[in-house]
């Protein structure tokens, strides 16, 4: 298994303690996290990178921490993940990126997503890979398009782990299978 990833630009790696200050900033920021329930405290930050290095020292791959070589030694993170709750598509395994907004249309989400399809259908030989999120998130649904996803609005669904009401509760599920 692959310990991360390297692209031209990017290094996508393990998490390390100097990761968290940032990672806990772009949770924070009401743009970025426009698309979730809420802003994460410090705390609920630290503990979801603690959980994403768990599965990488796990399994060997995830949500890998990505660095821009000569840029930033952080600027979010890009790569696979387990959804923790069930759906009409679930088991899966899922391609997911979140960045800092100051890293917003550099094309860094699109470059490490293709090298994380390129490792998922490879090294993990998996028949398809996944990605979803609220109707609304136009930039990730550009993403999702650039890397070859493609979406079939009957697989559209209300995600199990918001309120009824909530106005994010839609999704958009797209797919990518290894042909």
């Amino acid at each position: 298994m692959s310990a991360g990833l390297q692209t031209k630009r990017l290094r996508l790696r393990s998490w390390c303690d100097r990761d968290l200050e940032m990672f806990a900033r772009l949770n924070a920021d009401a743009r970025v996290m426009r698309y979730f329930l809420q802003p994460l405290t410090s705390e609920q930050s630290n503990d979801l990178a603690t959980r994403i290095q768990t599965h990488i020292d796990r399994h060997g791959w995830g949500l890998w921490a990505v660095e821009v070589e000569g840029v930033a030694p952080f600027v979010g993170y890009v790569g696979l993940a387990v959804p923790r709750f069930n759906a009409h598509f679930t088991p899966c395994v899922e391609i997911g990126w979140r960045l800092a907004a100051e890293f917003w249309g550099f094309g860094y989400a699109t470059e490490a997503a293709h090298a994380v399809l390129a490792f998922g259908f490879r090294e993990l030989d998996l028949a398809e890979i996944v990605s979803f999120t609220t109707e609304t998130n136009a930039p990730s649904r550009r993403v999702m398009e650039r890397i070859g996803m493609t979406r079939n609005p009957d697989d559209d669904f209300d995600h199990p782990g918001l309120p009824v009401d909530h106005r994010l509760r839609r999704h958009v599920l797209y797919r990518k299978s290894h042909r």
